[in-house]
């Protein structure tokens, strides 16, 4: 279960991600008014990013790791709400046995709500739906919360990062 091993450990980086803007937004006394912002108007408000960034993870549990969680349904109402359902999500996620996860080679049968339907491995779910997916709700809400106004550069994006930081030699 190779591909369950190094799924948990990007969603937990990124949830770590999730979490730090959520904080770094908390600290600097953005209102949760800023949940509604966007982009632009055909696309999703920042509370909705950071809610399909969860679900995906949700999702990746239900089909291929052996869970029935419900997805996250409701809107969050604040900054603080989506703090306690990243910590939420991450408890499922760290509950998630990989040997409780399907086979890679095993049938993944995704249908959307618009009616499209996808049939893959669940190798090919994970690495060619779910992951890019939730990147990319990660992504906007990042840069939802810069448009904002938040002070946010790279490393708050891969905060996970600093555990591979070495100390640089002085010559």
């Amino acid at each position: 279960m190779r591909y369950a091993h190094s799924t948990r450990t990007s969603f937990g980086d990124m949830l770590g991600t999730l979490d730090h803007l959520v904080g770094k937004a908390m600290e600097a006394g953005l209102s949760d008014d800023v949940l509604a912002v966007k982009l632009t108007e055909d696309m999703f408000p920042l509370e909705l990013q950071f809610r399909v960034a969860l679900n995906q993870i949700l999702l990746a549990l239900n089909q291929v790791g052996g869970q029935t969680l419900p997805l996250e349904e409701n809107s969050y109402g604040s900054l603080r709400e989506i703090r306690e359902r990243i910590a939420a999500v991450r408890a499922y996620l760290d509950a998630a046995d990989p040997a409780d996860w399907v086979a890679g080679d095993a049938e993944v049968d995704l249908t959307l709500p618009n009616g499209v339907r996808f049939l893959m491995s669940a190798k090919e779910d994970i690495r060619d739906w779910i992951l890019p997916n939730f990147y990319f709700h990660v992504t906007m809400a990042y840069a939802l919360l810069r448009h904002a106004g938040l002070n946010v550069g790279k490393m708050d994006f891969m905060p996970h990062m600093r555990r591979y930081m070495v100390a640089v030699a002085e010559s």
